[in-house]
């Protein structure tokens, strides 16, 4: 813990954000990191609670406490390498990750929970300019040959690890740069590409081969990458978009969040002649009240939309959690992010029926209100049109932001790769012989084997299965879990 008393002096300090009619004429990044007193401060709310379930609340185990006291005395070193000890890359969990840690957090049972991802955001980007972070290539070398097809968290984590224990890893990514849905699925304004690209440097000083415009399955041959390497972990990300397959859907002007949210990634990156699909004075419609589709909401006011309206299928949520219900799960509550103060109008409990279009392209959707109830036999909530409810929106872009379904089938199908039930690489990820698939030494981890998840998730699945890789290959490791 911190101070023993600090979560009864200090309150809780968020970190500054630069004001939303600035933020939205620009895609860089708009949140800004703590001062080193401020971060200090925080570190001392966390308390000497016993248990620490904030570390059973975060995916990869992070240890929270101690690296809250570390920043607490100010050894931000220390802390560094005891955040780098479970997490092979903060700055992206610092910046995207919803912070399960924090509500499980013991103060959050009646108070603010400790600023446990402010202060993770503050240790790394103090390590990057302090030069701390450095490149660790093994001092031996396994002959061993590993590849790695998907360079997402997942498959990012899983390489840099494996490469760590000597062993010669190649990454495969399908697309012209390295990074996998952190590159083109997550807007340069909740996350920068820069901090990709340093990683990128520091693994390729570690022995990481990186091989992009490598598309498996249709481009390059499973049997060839079998017969190459000694080991295959499949780490795509949960590519698979869920459709709306109603009347009108054919019509232009209606396109999935995933078809969207890359291009203007291409711009910022500097690419020419990216496919012009923009909210640019346009009427824009998002159907999902997810992250993804507030994605888009973030992107269509930065592009200068005339108006953008949000679809959620579900009730709206409450503003406040039962704590005393819930804690230390993650609750289900009316989430507002950064892209909705920007400007944004929500409705909930809204199915959409079907598309109207004038000349080819869509002009408006119909839409009704539904109500959700518990059936009495199964005790599963059932959805019921309202009569009378139905009502018309206009639209000029339709954005389909619903989820995704699956990993794209193409790269399990190439391997001969058994699915569960949801299409998914079926691989356990407990017990022997884990993260490993039906076929001999392929492995699946992160979006691949569990389906669409958080990048916390994926960067666990990664480090796991490289330790299982590993244990495949020598029959041992000393990786961790």
């Amino acid at each position: 813990m911190g101070k023993a008393t600090g979560f009864l002096e200090y309150q809780r300090l968020s970190e500054a954000a630069e004001p939303a009619r600035e933020r939205v004429t620009h895609y860089k990044e708009f949140i800004v990191r703590l001062a080193d007193q401020d971060a200090s401060i925080q570190g001392a709310r966390c308390m000497d609670c016993g248990i620490p379930f904030c570390m059973d609340g975060c995916p990869v185990n992070n240890i929270i406490p101690d690296w809250n006291d570390l920043v607490y005395k100010r050894n931000w070193k220390q802390a560094l390498d005891m955040l780098h000890s479970t997490n092979n890359f903060p700055e992206f969990t610092g910046r995207v990750c919803p912070a399960p840690c924090e509500e499980a957090c013991t103060l959050n049972i009646n108070n603010d929970p400790v600023g446990i991802k402010s202060i993770e955001h503050a240790i790394i980007d103090k390590g990057w300019e302090m030069g701390w972070v450095a490149p660790q290539p093994s001092a031996r070398k396994t002959g061993k040959r590993i590849a790695v097809i998907g360079s997402g968290p997942a498959g990012l984590a899983g390489a840099q690890q494996l490469a760590r224990a000597g062993h010669a890893v190649v990454v495969f990514e399908k697309n012209d740069r390295i990074g996998g849905l952190l590159r083109y699925g997550i807007p340069d304004f909740k996350m920068e590409k820069v901090h990709i690209d340093r990683r990128i440097e520091q693994m390729q000083a570690e022995g990481v081969e990186f091989r992009v415009n490598q598309h498996v399955g249709v481009g390059v041959v499973a049997k060839e990458l079998l017969d190459e390497f000694d080991a295959i972990v499949l780490a795509g990300g949960a590519e698979q978009p869920r459709d709306l397959p109603i009347p009108g859907r054919d019509l232009d002007g209606i396109h999935f969040a995933m078809d969207f949210l890359p291009l203007q990634n291409r711009r910022v990156a500097g690419d020419k002649k990216v496919r012009e699909l923009l909210a640019t004075d346009k009427q824009v419609v998002v159907i999902g009240g997810g992250d993804t589709g507030s994605d888009c909401v973030g992107t269509s006011n930065r592009q200068g939309a005339k108006s953008i309206v949000q679809f959620e299928l579900l009730p709206q949520p409450p503003e406040h959690e039962n704590k005393l219900l819930t804690w230390p799960y993650w609750p289900v509550k009316l989430r507002s992010s950064s892209s909705h103060e920007e400007g944004c109008s929500r409705d909930w409990a809204v199915t959409t029926k079907l598309f109207r279009g004038e000349g080819g392209r869509v002009k408006a959707l119909h839409a009704a209100r539904v109500e959700w109830t518990k059936d009495a036999a199964s005790g599963q909530m059932k959805m019921a049109e309202v009569p009378g409810s139905e009502f018309e929106m206009p639209a000029d872009l339709v954005l389909l932001a619903m989820g995704f379904v699956s990993p794209v089938q193409n790269v399990l199908d190439a391997f001969g790769i058994e699915k569960d039930s949801r299409g998914n690489a079926k691989a356990a990820a407990e017990g022997v012989g884990c993260y490993a698939t039906s076929v001999t030494k392929v492995f699946a981890a992160g979006d691949m084997r569990r389906g669409q998840s958080l990048v916390v998730w994926a960067i666990r699945e990664g480090r796991q299965c490289a330790r299982a890789v590993d244990e495949f290959l020598m029959g041992s490791s000393e990786l961790p879990r």
